[in-house]
């Protein structure tokens, strides 16, 4: 019952951390990569006949799952938001300091004096 008991735990810590908004992000990102990790070797030793508890905590252990794939993918959009965000204002403060960069001149109406 040892790996399932380890990934049952590194489940339940992963959970806890994902939960907690309070976190410096760069910090969280590399104690859920440990989490993961810990989770992927627990997850390797794992290897039937199962018991009643394992079978127990196994069924426990697929909800877990599905709760942790879902705070995984609220903190993905959280981070795609940000990076989207700051591209917009990179590109806004582009404009504001040379407003006639992007000014595409096709030939029709060319004018020499800018």
């Amino acid at each position: 019952m040892g790996s399932i008991q380890t990934f049952y735990d590194a489940t339940q810590k992963l959970i806890a951390l994902l939960e907690d908004t309070g976190l410096d992000r760069d910090s969280k990102i590399s104690q859920v990569e440990y989490l993961l990790d810990n989770r992927q070797q627990a997850m390797a030793g794992i290897a039937p006949p199962y018991s009643d508890a394992e079978k127990d905590l196994g069924a426990r252990l697929i909800s877990l799952n599905v709760k942790v794939t879902q705070l995984m993918t609220r903190e993905k959009l959280f981070i795609q938001k940000d990076i989207k965000d700051l591209s917009v204002k990179k590109e806004s403060t582009g404009k504001y300091a040379n407003p006639y960069q992007s000014i595409a001149t096709d030939g029709m109406f060319y004018d020499k004096r800018k």
